[in-house]
């Protein structure tokens, strides 16, 4: 069964739209009718893509239950137009660019005895993965080794270095590898219909 249903969904990446476009044109933010279910804490990402070439221009957010779900997307939301590998997002780029919301279940450590067991564990199209080793962390969302077509290796390579750490982390037995879950939602185009992603 699903956490949030489409209407929910449908909230979250208007919401996020809403956020964005406020910020960038550095408006006062507008007031926002959440439905209780997002006073519960929930990490949530917010992804800002170029339309129609849906390349990434940014993606910030939240993999644990910090804030409130409503407070981690406005958070990631104002975040992402900043995202520190890309230029801040300008207003030109408003009409040209589609939000894309992530909410996640809480990370879980996946225990494993030898390092080949990931690949018992990890499922492509279900699983994000965070990686961890000493004050090195890194994630990544289940959408991205289904957009990028890898398989579970180069899945786990990636996260390592998405943590700052080198490829085959994974295998070093002082590497911690945790799994989460999301549901993803996108616009169609800008400000256009909202659609639950599927993995």
């Amino acid at each position: 069964m699903p956490m949030y249903n489409d209407e929910e969904g449908e909230i979250a990446v208007r919401a996020a739209r809403a956020t964005i476009e406020a910020f960038v044109r550095g408006e006062r933010m507008p007031e926002i009718a959440f439905p209780a279910s997002f006073d519960r804490p929930a990490g949530a990402f917010t992804t800002i893509n170029t339309y129609p070439e849906k390349m990434l221009r940014g993606c910030i957010g939240y993999p644990g239950p910090y804030f409130p779900l409503k407070e981690s997307i406005v958070r990631s939301a104002q975040e992402a137009t900043r995202d520190p590998r890309f230029y801040p997002l300008g207003e030109e780029e408003l009409d040209r660019v589609v939000v894309e919301v992530s909410i996640l279940t809480s990370p879980r450590l996946i225990e494993v005895k030898r390092p080949k067991e990931y690949f018992e564990r990890i499922k492509i199209g279900r699983d994000g993965l965070v990686v961890q080793n000493g004050v090195n962390r890194g994630l990544l969302l289940p959408q991205v080794p289904v957009d990028e077509k890898w398989d579970i290796e180069t899945f786990l390579n990636y996260s390592c270095l998405k943590a700052g750490l080198r490829s085959g982390c994974w295998k070093d037995r002082k590497t911690k590898i945790f799994s989460f879950t999301a549901e993803v939602f996108e616009e169609e185009k800008p400000r256009g219909p909202v659609h639950r992603k599927e993995l």
